[in-house]
């Protein structure tokens, strides 16, 4: 299996990638092909004593920044490392697709590249997230502000099945993110959604509040991008908050410093799941072949992981799932419409 690596992407890239590639093609019995500069790739890997065994590397000088239009990776910047690596996916060069670099030139990048599945209507950003009991994927994260109830179903499908077949949750639980339990609850947009769920092939928990999330009430969390995002962004800023004051409380007084060394190793748990290193990335589920997005700040570990994900979307056959859940759905609805 070859998974393709955006050498270029990502704050700590391309030192923090090629580790995290080594690391993976020794541990995974996966191939990686790096794209971006070959040199500073060589050289970097030479001066830091990594081996670039079962790596090969497609070389392009140009990189898309973070601040550029993300329109530009199919535009000025079609030769940059992202777009590269993207089309070198459409083109069967490698199975699946990792980088770190601009969300919004991801997703625009492999919507218009590597292409959807037939019958998506939007790719989207799917983040894994801690909840009491596990994980759960939260569908869209951020890449669609506006939707249609029909992709909110999509986003359903998708989600299940990578829940199902990546995360191993046997019937995973699909909840449409709302302001209240009723399903009379909502805009128009979660009214009809909530109408389509119930005659789609998923389990359908029903609407869930913000509240309910982060308890594992579900493990497929449904929202349009822009009520994701901010689920996301206040997701992560509580985490950060909670560990901080966790800190602070045992560390300023020597008793609390006894009370830390009894529990540390709870405390370690604890952060080891609030670790967004140990999950790799976010899915950009309804692409042809697996996307992951990785942080932008990804470590070695981060990336190494993000490469066990990908390879993990191959192995559980995600698309094909994907694939397969939508055209039952379209069949239901065109015997319903008869």
């Amino acid at each position: 299996m070859k998974i393709i690596v955006d050498a270029f992407g990502g704050d700590n890239a391309p030192l923090e990638v090629i580790k995290g590639a080594a690391e993976a093609v020794a541990k995974l019995d996966v191939e990686v092909v790096l794209t971006g500069n070959e040199k500073i790739i060589k050289d970097t890997a030479a001066e830091n004593g990594i081996s670039l065994e079962k790596i090969s590397i497609i070389h392009t000088e140009s990189v898309i920044d973070i601040h550029e239009e993300p329109t530009e990776v199919i535009k000025s910047k079609a030769d940059c490392s992202m777009a590269v690596g993207l089309k070198a996916l459409a083109e069967g060069q490698g199975d699946a697709f990792v980088s770190a670099g601009s969300t919004g030139a991801l997703v625009v990048g492999a919507t218009f590249i590597a292409k959807r599945i037939k019958g998506v209507k939007r790719a989207a950003l799917a983040p894994i997230m801690p909840t009491d009991k596990g994980h759960m994927m939260l569908v869209d994260g951020g890449a669609n502000v506006d939707c249609r109830p029909e992709m909110l179903v999509q986003f359903g499908i998708m989600g299940s099945c990578y829940m199902n077949k990546v995360m191993g949750v046997a019937s995973p639980k699909v909840g449409l993110v709302n302001v209240g339990a009723e399903d009379t609850k909502g805009r128009e947009l979660e009214l009809e959604a909530y109408k389509q769920f119930k005659n789609a092939p998923v389990n359908f928990y029903g609407n869930l509040e913000a509240r309910e999330i982060p308890f594992g009430a579900c493990e497929v969390v449904v929202s349009d991008g822009f009520t994701g995002n901010v689920v996301l962004k206040l997701y992560e800023g509580m985490g950060s908050y909670f560990s901080h004051t966790l800190k602070d409380m045992l560390m300023t007084s020597l008793g609390g410093k006894i009370a830390a060394l009894m529990i540390m190793k709870k405390i370690k748990v604890f952060k080891k799941k609030m670790d967004y290193t140990e999950v790799g990335g976010a899915v950009l589920l309804g692409i042809s072949k697996p996307v992951i997005k990785a942080h932008g700040s990804s470590n070695a570990t981060a990336f190494y992981n993000a490469i066990r994900q990908a390879k993990t979307c191959v192995e559980g056959k995600v698309v094909e799932e994907i694939t397969a859940s939508l055209e039952e759905l379209s069949e239901k609805s065109k015997a319903e419409t008869k």
